[in-house]
């Protein structure tokens, strides 16, 4: 039998013992358990871009591989913990729109128009329950640290075939982010903004590749014009926009950063002209 895979993406950083509790308290249940980190380095508390690295990870794991979202402005709140299962994996987290990525986008698109998280029904083949039975949390269950004593063990517990219905009620709506995909607006031009930047100080946005004109389109960011696209990152010594890994349009500086260079940020608008 296969070893089981957890991955976990959360906003603590690794200065602090936080990501070393939450992997301590999936091998005190789950030991054979393989742990994978995505990313420790959401900003704090920003659940889009958290979501929007699990989404860029998840796919590329084993069919069923459980992963654990935490980035948790809610924590200790009224808000539910969920564990949803979909036909290739099970993710566990807060039910604030980090698990968006569990879902596909032709759900997520009821959400869009919305700033916040919305919720959304699931489709067909897909199951949530509201994680409440405490007899699969740590105990004490601390009111900060939900990561620790409610999603680290209720996916080691998942990992050793406990099953949702014993976690907790189901549950027929969750909260959703709209898609990672800049508005087409009336002229036919593209409105989108930084959704990630990643240590190079690249800026991805949430403009799709198949979305781009066919011909050389103009990129408009934080005062800066580029024409065409680059094929990789170190055409030029300007600022190039080419499309990364991750199928989303990027921004970037030959050897330097472009965050740095065009002092953007999250939430930076990119217009994308034919």
């Amino acid at each position: 039998m296969a070893k089981p895979i957890i991955s976990l993406t959360t906003d603590f950083g690794l200065d602090d013992p936080y990501v070393a509790a939450m992997k301590g308290a999936i091998l005190a249940i789950s030991p054979t358990a393989t742990i994978v980190d995505i990313s420790h380095a959401v900003r704090r508390q920003a659940i889009e871009q958290g979501a929007f690295l699990l989404a860029s990870a998840w796919p590329y794991f084993p069919r069923g591989s459980i992963h654990v979202g935490v980035v948790d402005p809610g924590v200790g709140t009224e808000r539910r913990a969920l564990a949803v299962r979909t036909p290739t994996a099970t993710f566990v987290g807060p039910d604030n729109g980090l698990l968006s990525p569990a879902l596909p986008d032709e759900v997520r698109e009821s959400a869009l128009g919305h700033d916040e998280a919305t919720p959304v029904k699931l489709p067909d083949g897909y199951r949530a329950v509201s994680l409440t039975n405490e007899a699969y949390f740590r105990r004490p269950v601390s009111s900060t640290f939900h990561g620790r004593d409610i999603f680290a063990p209720v996916a080691a517990h998942i990992s050793l075939s406990v099953p949702l219905a014993e976690l907790g009620p189901p549950v027929e709506e969750v909260l959703a982010l709209a898609p990672f995909r800049a508005r087409r607006q009336p002229d036919g031009s593209l409105m989108g903004r930084v959704i990630h930047i990643d240590v190079f100080g690249n800026l991805v946005t949430d403009v799709r590749c198949e979305d781009l004109p066919a011909e050389r389109p103009t990129v408009e960011v934080a005062g800066r014009r580029i024409v065409g696209l680059s094929r990789t990152y170190q055409e030029g010594t300007e600022i190039v926009a080419v499309v990364g890994s991750s199928g989303h349009l990027e921004i970037a500086a030959p050897r330097a950063s472009a965050a740095e260079l065009l002092q953007a940020a999250l939430g930076t608008r990119v217009l994308v002209r034919p």
